[in-house]
C-alpha cells in the first residue's frame, strides 16, 4: 500500500478505502468509504468518488469554512491516488515545511493576492529558496486554491497567483578542448564512475537515469538503450516532523522521458567491458541496489578537478551533448526525442547553445553573397 493510501483490510476480508469527503458544520471531518473484494477494487472505487468530488459532479452540502492547513490536507489525501509517489511526497514536503507554517492558520477569506505575493517573497528572502522551487509551489498553491473555490463556491476567485521572474541564466557548455581532456582522463582507467559519465557525454541522459539503469534495459540485439526509470532523492518528514530525504527509484520526469536511445559502437563496447548475465542487476553496480546518485555528483567533480576543468555539474554533461548534436547537424526534433524533451520549445530554449563559430558558419552557407556578386557581374 502506498503512503497516504488510506486503503486498509477489514477483519471480514475485504478492503475498506477511506477519503475526506466534507466536514460537518461542527468542525469535524466527515469521511467516505468505499468498499471492495480486493485490495484495487477498493482503490479503483476511492479514486472513482474523489474525482467526482474534484470535478463538481457530486452535490456538496453547506460546510463551514476551515483554515487553509485542512484545505491543503483535504487536496492532498484526494488527489494522493493520481500522483507519482514522488510527487506526493514533493507536495507533502512543501505543504507542512514552507506552506503551513506561513498560511495554515489563515481562513479562506484572509487569502489575498497580496498576502500571497508576500508568501512568494518569504520563500524568496528568508528560506532563500530558488525562483525554481517557489514556481514549483506556487504551482501546487493555484491547485489547492481552485479546490477551495469549488469546495466554498467563489471564496478565492478574486485571488490571482503571481509567480516571480526567473532571470535567464548563462548555461555551462564543456568547451571542445575541455570535453576531449576529460574524455582522455576518463579512458585511462575506465570504472563504473567514468563510465556513467562519459554515458552522460555521448547520450544526454540525465544522472537518474543513468543510475535506474539495469541490464535488461539495454539490448545489444536491436543496439538500443530504452529509458524508462529514474533514481532521485527527495526531501520526506516523518512521523516526528523532521525532515529527512529518501531514495526512490520511479518513472522518468515525463511521458516523454520514456524513450530509446541508440547504442552507439563506443558505448556497446564499454557496457560488454562491465556486462552482467543478470537482466535484474544495474548497469553501474552489477548488483541489485544501484549507484547513488550524490557518490556519481562526487565523482564527477573528482574528474574535473583532476583535469582543471571548473563550474561541472552533470547537467552540463547534458548541455554539452545537446550542443554538440547541433553543431553536427542534427536536426531538433531528432535531438528533443534523444533527450526526452516533452516539446520541441524546451529544446530549442534551454539546451541548444550555438557559439559564434556555429551562427558565423551558419550564415556563411546563405547565399547572399552569391547573389550580390552575380548583380555587380550584371
Amino acid at each position: 500500500m502506498a503512503k497516504g493510501e488510506n486503503i486498509f483490510k477489514r477483519k471480514d476480508g475485504r478492503w475498506e478505502a477511506r477519503y475526506i469527503k466534507t466536514r460537518e458544520k461542527s468542525g469535524k471531518i466527515k469521511y467516505g468509504f468505499c468498499y471492495g473484494k480486493t485490495y484495487m477494487e477498493a482503490k479503483d472505487k476511492a479514486a472513482e468518488a474523489r474525482a467526482k468530488l474534484l470535478s463538481g459532479t457530486v452535490p456538496k452540502p453547506e460546510v463551514k469554512a476551515e483554515k487553509f492547513s485542512f484545505y491543503c490536507d483535504s487536496w492532498l489525501d484526494l488527489r494522493s491516488t493520481q500522483l507519482k509517489m514522488s510527487s506526493y511526497v514533493k507536495y507533502q514536503y512543501g505543504i507542512e515545511k514552507h506552506v503551513k507554517p506561513y498560511l495554515g492558520n489563515l481562513y479562506p477569506e484572509d487569502i489575498t493576492t497580496e498576502k500571497l505575493s508576500a508568501f512568494s517573497q518569504h520563500l524568496i528572502n528568508e528560506k532563500e529558496l530558488s525562483i525554481k522551487s517557489v514556481r514549483d509551489i506556487l504551482t501546487f498553491m493555484r491547485s489547492i486554491l481552485t479546490y477551495i473555490n469549488k469546495q466554498i463556491e467563489g471564496a478565492l476567485s478574486h485571488v490571482e497567483v503571481i509567480y516571480p521572474r526567473e532571470s535567464p541564466k548563462a548555461v555551462r557548455v564543456l568547451s571542445k578542448e575541455e570535453e576531449s581532456r576529460l574524455v582522455l582522463y576518463l579512458s585511462n582507467g575506465m570504472d563504473a564512475g567514468r563510465f556513467a559519465v562519459y554515458l552522460a557525454l555521448r547520450t544526454g541522459m540525465r544522472i537518474g537515469e543513468i543510475c535506474a539503469l539495469r541490464w535488461k534495459d539495454i539490448s545489444f540485439n536491436e543496439e538500443i538503450i530504452c529509458v524508462n526509470k529514474t533514481v532521485q532523492r527527495i526531501k520526506d518528514i516523518n512521523s516526528q516532523g523532521k525532515t529527512k530525504t529518501i531514495l526512490m527509484i520511479g518513472s522518468p520526469k515525463s511521458d516523454k522521458s520514456r524513450r530509446t536511445i541508440p547504442l552507439m559502437p563506443d558505448i556497446s563496447a564499454l557496457c560488454r567491458q562491465f556486462y552482467q548475465d543478470d537482466p535484474e542487476c544495474f548497469v553501474l553496480t552489477g548488483n541489485g541496489n544501484c549507484m547513488e546518485p550524490r557518490n556519481l555528483q562526487r565523482y564527477l567533480k573528482k574528474y574535473t578537478a583532476a583535469c582543471s576543468i571548473e563550474n561541472v555539474h552533470f547537467h552540463t554533461l547534458r548541455h554539452t551533448f545537446a550542443t554538440r548534436c547541433i553543431e553536427v547537424g542534427f536536426d531538433v526534433k531528432t535531438l528533443s526525442e534523444v533527450l526526452g524533451h516533452a516539446n520541441i520549445s524546451i529544446t530549442l530554449d534551454r539546451y541548444v547553445h550555438p557559439n559564434i563559430n556555429l551562427k558565423r558558419e551558419n550564415m556563411r552557407r546563405l547565399k547572399t553573397a552569391d547573389c550580390f556578386s552575380t548583380a555587380q557581374s550584371d
